[in-house]
């Protein structure tokens, strides 16, 4: 009991140990998971930042885009007061002063403007580059001056290109006279609206195309409207949107970012494919270490099992070669006992003792070798053991057996299971105390012989029904714990059976069962 109580313990001891180290060590991984994880959702901050000042910048442009836009159509507004002025009628001697009107009118150097009258003619235009690219596009082909020959139709063609971007203004010359105002952008607010959506595609470009990024997604605080996101389309479209957003969350929690005064944002963002195959790692490693050590502890536990049963068999045939002696020595002295005038009863049951001698030396004899297996009645193997049990044992034990009415053939080497049966009974009767009641019982099923072997005992707890064949286990105290570690060996090894403790209640007896298969 101590030698089992001890492996016990010491194995408890190492599983603390294991569990310890595999703890440590996913507390380490998860360390450097959570230290990515951190690094992770700082840089989806630092994106958002970045979205936030490329944001600001575009905004900016934007502004100062629309600015110079309304400062052009407020030049022009004056470019066309000015003309007004001059177009008066002079009355009487009165000539007005020109020269501000004037001044004003030579001042646009820049802004395109093209003049048509009621009738849909050219009146006038200024700052025409007939070279430029507001012009050339509609006549590629065509000379300067051939351009120039054809200049009013291509200049009204021209007013209804600017017409889509500039609301045109007419004003009346004169009564009766209605004139059109048509301008464009110069060529500072073209290179400046280049500029700035240059910028947004930039922006589009290094947001789409930054394969280094995690997935993000950047939601107005109200979570209705889409800012930014590096996704394909198909995930973020209208209809799987919601959805995303939902496993986002699951996975990490939005990250509140302000893009200034009342104005949040959330953004939703995964970890990276390299992040979620290191949450996997550990458990993989383990796995993998796992594995090793299993495939170890089978091919020790080979090794060990061979190295037993080498000297199982040693010790075994070692003793049944130091028994052969004196039971030659024994059988002759029988023999010269019978010669003497000495009781006939004493002599027989000394032989019967002799020849049982014999039979545990056949049965040590047999251990380690090819064990042959006969079809016997086992209820006759049962009945021998049985009628040499009985006045060997305690009278205070009562010791039956119920047998069927016909023979039960079962492969079996006699001398190992009266063994096995010997063993047990003489357990049961020192767990009695030498004092109780065994019963043994037969039964069969289709494929099996059952021997149940009850007895009126201390009993066992449930948690001892596997611990008790072990070797080393007893409740004894100048007990080996061999006895039942070689039923289950004689049992299980050499006649592929099964012993096992079938029922048991502490204070009330235990019952074992052995089942010997028919093939």
């Amino acid at each position: 009991m101590n030698l089992y109580s001890n492996k016990q313990k010491w194995k408890i001891v190492l599983l603390v140990v294991a569990l310890l180290m595999v703890a440590a060590s996913l507390w380490v991984s998860n360390s450097t998971v959570q230290k990515v994880s951190d690094r992770e959702r700082l840089r989806a901050k630092q994106w958002a930042d970045a979205i936030k000042k490329k944001a600001e910048l575009v905004e900016f442009t934007n502004r100062a885009f629309l600015q110079l836009r309304a400062y052009e159509r407020r030049k022009v507004q004056l470019y066309l007061d000015a003309t007004k002025e001059i177009s008066k009628p002079i009355a009487g001697d009165y000539f007005p002063d020109y020269s501000f009107p004037l001044a004003i009118i030579n001042e646009n150097k820049d802004i395109p403007v093209i003049l048509v009258d009621d009738e849909n003619a050219i009146s006038g235009y200024n700052n025409i580059d007939f070279d430029t690219a507001d012009l050339r596009p509609l006549f590629p082909l065509l000379a300067k001056k051939e351009l120039i020959k054809r200049y009013e139709d291509s200049l009204l063609k021209l007013t209804n290109v600017w017409e889509k971007n500039h609301e045109p203004f007419r004003i009346e010359v004169v009564e009766g006279l209605t004139m059109t105002y048509f301008y464009t952008d110069t060529k500072r607010t073209i290179q400046l609206e280049r500029e700035r959506d240059s910028l947004i595609q930039a922006f589009n470009n290094e947001l789409i195309n930054d394969k280094q990024l995690i997935p993000v997604v950047l939601m107005n605080g109200s979570n209705d409207t889409l800012i930014a996101s590096n996704l394909i389309k198909s995930e973020i479209d209208s209809t799987h949107l919601k959805e995303k957003l939902k496993q986002l969350a699951l996975i990490n929690d939005p990250i509140s970012i302000s893009f200034g005064k009342n104005n949040q944002n959330l953004l939703y963002y995964d970890n990276s494919v390299e992040l979620k195959q290191l949450q996997y790692y550990p458990y993989i490693q383990f796995l993998i270490i796992g594995l090793f050590i299993l495939i170890g502890y089978l091919l020790f536990s080979t090794f060990r099992k061979a190295e037993q049963n080498q000297v199982w068999a040693g010790m075994a045939k070692e003793t049944a070669h130091q028994l052969g002696t004196p039971l030659s020595s024994l059988m002759a002295w029988v023999q010269l006992l019978e010669t003497q005038n000495i009781d006939p009863s004493i002599i027989v049951e000394m032989q019967k003792d002799i020849e049982r001698l014999d039979n545990v030396s056949q049965r040590f004899s047999k251990i380690g070798s090819e064990t042959q297996l006969k079809p016997i009645d086992i209820q006759t193997t049962v009945q021998r053991v049985m009628e040499y049990l009985r006045p060997r044992i305690s009278q205070k034990v009562s010791l039956d057996a119920t047998y069927l009415s016909s023979a039960i053939m079962v492969s079996h080497n006699p001398p190992l299971m009266e063994w096995v049966m010997e063993n047990i009974i003489k357990n049961a009767v020192d767990s009695m105390e030498s004092k109780g009641k065994i019963e043994v019982t037969i039964s069969t099923s289709p494929e099996w012989v059952h021997i149940d072997i009850a007895d009126s005992g201390k009993g066992i707890p449930p948690k001892q029904f596997k611990t008790i064949f072990q070797p080393g286990f007893t409740t004894k105290k100048r007990g080996w714990g061999l006895g039942l570690s070689l039923v289950k060996r004689i049992v299980k090894e050499y006649h592929k059976g099964k012993v096992f403790v079938l029922h048991s209640e502490v204070g009330k007896g235990t019952t074992f069962r052995i089942s010997l298969p028919f093939k």
